[in-house]
């Protein structure tokens, strides 16, 4: 089984604060809305130092979730399918057999290419949402992963993907 790059975490790390910060934001600001106006004066703890106080665990749970993400995450290009195995609190194990592969494609987002990481991105045939990606590869492991798909999804054509 193959791992991400460890500077994947910066990316993961620098996402969860954002979104930390903008939800912390929204919920001071929420606070210092209500105590202004009144409605929140016969509350009988501080409505507006609970509410930085849930902002400060909400950032801290968010970056070790993104933390701990980056330890669960695997994928191998094993015989016959690309297996990944992911997943914080519900572990999932995806399984795309090479047959069931329509197109492969990578992208670099900025935050990605800050780092030098990229994210390849399996399209497989099937419903709705049934691509998948594997995010924190280096640039060169990612085209290197991306022709492989590739090379395998020809090579398998004409199979059966049961």
């Amino acid at each position: 089984m193959e791992r991400l790059t460890p500077r994947v975490r910066v990316v993961w790390l620098s996402l969860a604060l954002v979104r930390a910060a903008i939800l912390g934001s929204l919920l001071v600001g929420g606070a210092i809305a209500l105590s202004r106006t009144g409605l929140a004066d016969a509350a009988p703890v501080p409505l507006v130092s609970t509410a930085v106080g849930l902002a400060v665990v909400l950032a801290i749970v968010r970056i070790a979730i993104a933390w701990r993400r980056y330890g669960v995450w695997r994928f191998e290009l094993r015989d016959d399918d690309l297996y990944i195995h992911r997943g914080v609190f519900t572990r999932t194990k995806t399984v795309v057999p090479f047959v069931r592969v329509q197109h492969v494609d990578s992208r670099r987002s900025p935050l990605e290419r800050t780092v030098g990481l990229a994210t390849v991105v399996v399209y497989t045939a099937g419903s709705r949402s049934s691509d998948v990606a594997i995010p924190g590869l280096t640039p060169a492991r990612a085209e290197a992963l991306q022709e492989s798909l590739r090379r395998l999804a020809i090579e398998s054509e004409g199979e059966d993907a049961v």
